[in-house]
């Protein structure tokens, strides 16, 4: 799935209404109308909403479809060939607590459920590389500390 920095995805944009995503993609997996719902695409969306039910917040998890920005995979590989990649295709960022921020608007992430043995058998068990796991998509303030 390519993501739309900034903006969101195909699926689900910044500022849709919760009506309008669920007409596309069906409701959420668990019932309910809470401000964070996820909708069984592949990958898994997670939609953060604001009080108004409009998107605030696009998240896209690993596993599953991979996710793309400008031709580079950003999940299931390891965080800094992410950063590496994305830093030669022009698209400066920024380290974040768990990944690192890019403009116009999305961020990578690493919460630590993955570890460097998923991507590497060679890996050892104190291998301190870390996977990008998700991406985050919103304008680029947004991810500000």
């Amino acid at each position: 799935m390519e993501i739309l920095p900034g903006v969101g995805v195909a699926l689900a944009k910044i500022g849709d209404t919760r009506t309008v995503v669920e007409s596309r993609i069906g409701p959420p997996i668990h019932p309910g109308r809470s401000l964070r719902a996820v909708y069984e695409t592949d990958p898994l969306l997670v939609l953060t909403y604001h009080a108004d039910d409009t998107v605030e917040l696009v998240e896209l998890s690993h596993g599953g479809d991979q996710v793309y920005f400008d031709g580079v995979q950003l999940t299931d590989r390891f965080l800094a060939d992410v950063v590496a990649d994305l830093t030669a295709r022009g698209h400066a960022g920024e380290p974040t607590g768990i990944g690192h921020r890019f403009e116009p608007g999305f961020a990578i992430f690493s919460t630590g459920s993955m570890w460097a043995g998923d991507l590497d058998p060679d890996a050892a068990e104190d291998d301190p590389r870390a996977v990008s796991e998700g991406v985050s998509v919103a304008p680029y303030d947004y991810f500000a500390e």
